[in-house]
């Protein structure tokens, strides 16, 4: 599938309206500040990730009943001070999405390391396809650019509802990459895959009823797991990889995982490979737990329609 195929947002005259102007100025604001020094953005950041917390609301709700939900051994306090640190990432989170989309490569290359290229190489020499598994780490927008800038690829994500945004998301997110699908067009990935490209989906959001199977994830033993995974990692000559990307606690940069590919997998049990899917991304999400988007209502689609919300 070449590049032009993709339905990329163009410039209307309509985002010249007024009701665009607060989205101008939103990216006006958040592009001026990605050329602050770094170490400014970060401590920025965390400023803005406090202020978010003391004003609370049902993210901050959310964050802390998944917390709660994930990590049951822990107490109050340490619960707190897990809620804290993500919510300090989330604002710093923030002004990485403005540095992934307006930073030139060889600043992103300055910033971003990417260890395990080597197995991807290694596929590519033995006539693979590359399957890469995310997750949902905060700082995904500025390691999109610079897993890119090693090794461009084709993504999955959901368009923005603000279509001036849905502009800027696009390009931004594209720089660097090959195109974007809609993460509705399984069709569109499944292509992706079978050209050779180098294709990334992330398997760790709730993503309904549908095509989903109930798995342990973290504490909560019935987890609406998506078989989406299995259906791209069971493509002919696919090989799936997980893909980590994490800030340095040493505020340096970034530093991107490749891990070696997952042994036997996809099997003819969907149950038991969406089991391993989990626990791999258990281990790669407690390499920084702080970092991690523990914003999202993952436990909402419960086992049976009448079973109580988790999350009143």
């Amino acid at each position: 599938m070449s590049k032009n195929k993709v339905l990329q947002p163009n410039f209307k005259a309509s985002f010249l309206l007024p009701k665009y102007w607060l989205t101008w100025l939103s990216v006006f604001i958040l592009y001026s500040i990605s050329w602050f020094p770094y170490k400014w953005q970060l401590f920025l950041g965390r400023l803005l990730g406090r202020l978010f917390l003391k004003i609370g609301g049902s993210r901050k709700e959310v964050a802390s009943r998944n917390l709660q939900l994930c990590f049951p051994d822990k107490t109050d306090q340490q619960h707190q001070q897990m809620l804290k640190k993500n919510f300090e990432n989330t604002g710093i989170a923030l002004f990485e999405t403005g540095m992934g989309w307006w930073w030139p490569d060889w600043r992103i290359k300055r910033k971003v390391k990417v260890k395990g290229l080597e197995h991807l190489e290694q596929a590519k020499h033995d006539g693979k396809k590359i399957f890469l598994l995310g997750m949902h780490y905060l700082t995904v927008e500025l390691n999109c650019r610079g897993m890119g800038c090693n090794n461009p690829m084709v993504v999955f994500y959901r368009p923005h509802n603000n279509e001036l945004m849905e502009y800027f998301q696009f390009r931004g997110r594209g720089r660097s990459n090959k195109y974007m699908l809609d993460k509705r067009d399984v069709k569109g990935l499944i292509d992706a895959l079978a050209d050779g490209e180098t294709c990334v989906y992330l398997p760790d959001q709730d993503y309904g009823r549908k095509r989903s199977l109930f798995v342990p994830f973290f504490a909560v033993k019935e987890t609406a797991t998506t078989t989406g995974t299995l259906i791209f990692a069971r493509q002919p000559d696919v090989l799936s990889f997980m893909i980590i990307p994490t800030r340095n606690d040493d505020n340096s940069g970034y530093t991107i995982e490749i891990t070696p590919a997952l042994d036997n997998f996809p099997t003819d049990n969907d149950k038991n490979d969406l089991i391993r899917v989990n626990q791999a991304l258990e281990k790669a999400i407690m390499q920084k737990p702080e970092q991690y988007m523990w914003l999202h209502r993952r436990f909402k689609t419960r086992p049976n329609k009448d079973d109580p919300s988790l999350y009143k």
